[in-house]
């Protein structure tokens, strides 16, 4: 039998994380390389290259390529894209500016948002107009949307946002503006609301259409140099994109619709942690995922993520389906400093993967997470990447001393071990945020740490969360790329139906999923998904009338199977559930109707099949444990020498490729069944 590979590759803003499933043998192979900010599908092709030679690949094996990427985010988060054009209905050029009159901070008068993605000069009304049933109130102004498209030309402005009143209901106006503007501007890209987001609240719609036409252009070349590379390797299969709601998007489906990728990478690695705690007995978790940039908390409950309808990126509304994810900035490369009144910060501020910590010797200035637990001992400067990226320890030391230390009154120990209780702090201040936004005590949760950082930081975290268990995965600095393989493709298809339920509502609640079951079975057949890997799940987005959000209700049976009655109880638990009470024989009003077409594929492992052993060899090495331990000959053991079964004390070090593990003197450590490492406080 022919072998065949599969890849999971993640880009993240420091290293490109790489997982491999090599069927025939059924194994997994994992790799980190330095990422390319300037290219991001440098990287990728670099670490395919490594990997095609190391293991003897012939590239037209790979059967398959899913990549996470950051290119949507990164774009939203440094507004490097040129401006895009609006056009929108006569009458609300200014949604973007206006948007909801809401703050953020109740007391603070200087908040400043966003400049909206289109400038006022290139936001175009148009005289049209359709009512909130779909009729036709104006025709559409032809020669207006014609005169647009020459102003957008003159000016330009080669990406443009089409978002007319109530195009959820009738499309057609935008529909004929884009063939226009077509004709007269072939190589514009052209988003239309009615495409992107077919639901009513004309602010989130028009910031979400808003949002995927500023970043559509260059995720297209990204997607194009990207396919570029990969086929100039004799790679023959297509990649997918994986969506913020941990699903897969073809390549034409990504390029179209770029919005639904901004939370690409952190999305995968939610996915993957999810499927190791289940598989470990561990379906409680917060997840957290520090990488060189930034740190991801999300929180799986009874196996299950926490999902999100809308949120907010850079200032951006944006309505997608995502799994609900937490960034902070705090990561390996995060820099410290001091603040005019003398206090100690580490980060948002990035030293990133170019020039990274002032031990990788690229030319870094500043003194970073990384550097600090180098030279705290629980780094291993020869051991990064399985010693592909030697640091030097002594320049790290020098810096930290000259710009923190001495300016603090500390020693070069007690300097580095703040900038760690620092940034351990920031995350388990996320933690606790994301934790009781939801009305749960993190203390009932284990802690899943992983990415590069996580397994060095979890201890220290674990001093202010006050979880019992802290899980470390296998290859924990590649969960997202491993994720990644666990993911399905799939695609969201929504319909707004605004209606009560004592006005027909639960029949026009019917006839929608009639019509989005049309569409996801269009969707199948389009993308020759054999029936027997299909799965549709049913989303029913409702409120009590009066209210101004709604409640998301998952029906375990399809619509039609459903009677009222059965959806008004479980509207009723899962609003009691959320905001903890309900209303009983309030008036319903049905939102949104949505429909998750899936194709279900085969899955590769979760990890290696490993067999109890006691081979494990350590040595030692100094470590600094913090203020109470002080430094403590630790035990430095090759995770690869650990398996099923061992288990150690406190203080120790746990080496891997993609990752260190810091055990404090006050834990223990056992390796589970899974092949996980287990953390847990000595009573």
């Amino acid at each position: 039998m022919n072998t065949s590979w599969r890849i999971g590759v993640d880009v993240g803003g420091t290293f490109t994380d790489f997982t491999l499933f090599e069927e025939k043998k059924n194994d997994l192979f994992n790799f980190k390389t330095p990422s390319t900010p300037a290219e991001p599908a440098e990287a990728v092709e670099n670490g395919l290259i490594y990997l095609i030679k190391k293991y003897s690949i012939d590239p037209s094996t790979i059967q398959y390529l899913g990549h996470g990427t950051t290119v949507a985010l990164n774009m939203l988060l440094e507004r490097r894209a040129k401006p895009i054009g609006l056009i929108t209905t006569k009458g609300f050029r200014d949604v973007l500016e206006i948007g909801r009159q809401t703050r953020p901070n109740l007391y603070n008068y200087e908040i400043k948002r966003p400049e909206p993605l289109a400038k006022r000069s290139h936001r175009v009304e148009i005289p049209e107009r359709i009512d909130a049933d779909g009729m036709v109130i104006l025709p559409l102004d032809h020669e207006a949307v014609e005169q647009a498209a020459l102003k957008f030309m003159r000016d330009g402005i080669d990406a443009i946002a089409i978002c007319f009143l109530h195009s959820y209901k009738n499309a057609d106006h935008e529909i004929k503006a884009a063939e226009i503007i077509k004709n007269n501007f072939p190589n514009a890209f052209l988003s239309l609301s009615s495409e992107v987001l077919p639901e009513f609240r004309e602010y989130e719609r028009t910031s979400t259409t808003a949002v995927n036409t500023y970043v559509g252009p260059r995720m297209q070349l990204y997607i194009q140099k990207l396919k570029e590379r990969i086929a100039g390797l004799g790679v023959k299969c297509s990649p997918y994109i994986i969506h913020s709601n941990g699903g897969l998007l073809t390549i034409p489906m990504a390029t179209k619709f770029p919005v639904k990728t901004c939370l690409s990478g952190p999305a995968a690695g939610v996915v993957g942690a999810t499927a190791i705690g289940i598989e470990a007995n561990q379906k409680n978790l917060i997840a957290f995922d520090v990488g060189g940039t930034s740190t991801d908390v999300s929180l799986v409950l009874d196996g299950k993520p926490f999902f999100t309808i809308e949120r907010n990126i850079a200032g951006f509304p944006i309505k997608s389906p995502s799994i609900d994810v937490s960034a902070i900035g705090a990561g390996g490369g995060s820099i410290a400093w001091i603040d005019d009144g003398g206090a100690l910060k580490v980060g948002p501020q990035s030293a990133g993967a170019d020039p990274g910590p002032i031990a990788y010797n690229k030319g870094g200035q500043d003194i970073t997470l990384t550097d600090a637990n180098l030279i705290l001992g629980r780094l291993n400067p020869n051991a990064l990447l399985a010693g592909e990226l030697p640091m030097d320890v002594s320049a790290a030391k020098l810096t930290l001393e000259e710009k923190i230390a001495k300016p603090l009154g500390l020693s070069v120990e007690d300097a580095a071990a703040g900038i760690v209780k620092i940034a351990a702090s920031g995350i388990s201040r996320a933690i606790r945020s994301v934790a009781s936004s939801k009305g749960l005590n993190p203390m009932d949760f284990s802690l899943f740490a992983y990415g590069g950082a996580g397994p060095l930081l979890g201890a220290v975290v674990n001093e202010e969360v006050g979880s019992r268990v802290i899980v470390i995965p296998s290859n924990p600095g590649t969960i997202c790329a491993r994720g990644i393989l666990l993911s399905d493709r799939s695609f969201d298809f929504v319909q707004t139906v605004l209606a009560t339920l004592e006005n027909n509502g639960w029949e026009k609640t019917l006839t929608a999923f009639k019509q989005l079951t049309c569409k996801a079975d269009h969707w199948f057949k389009l993308e020759n998904i054999p029936v027997h890997s299909q799965v549709v799940k049913y989303y029913i987005e409702a409120r009590y009338l009066g209210q101004s959000f709604e409640v998301r209700v998952s029906p375990t049976v399809s619509p039609r199977e459903l009677t009222q009655e059965q959806f008004v109880e479980a509207f009723d638990t899962e609003h009691k559930a959320q905001f903890g009470y309900d209303i009983p024989n309030r008036a319903i009003e049905i939102v949104n109707c949505r429909i998750e077409a899936i194709d279900r594929n085969n899955k590769p492992p979760i990890r290696k099949n490993l067999e109890p052993s006691n081979n494990a060899q350590p040595s030692q090495r100094s470590v600094y444990c913090g203020s109470i331990f002080g430094w403590k000959n630790a035990l430095i053991y090759n995770r690869d020498q650990l398996s099923i079964g061992n288990s150690l004390k406190g203080p120790a070090i746990i080496e891997e490729m993609s990752s260190t593990t810091f055990v404090p003197p006050n834990y223990n450590v056992s390796i589970d069944n899974t092949n996980d490492i287990v953390m847990e406080i000595i009573q």
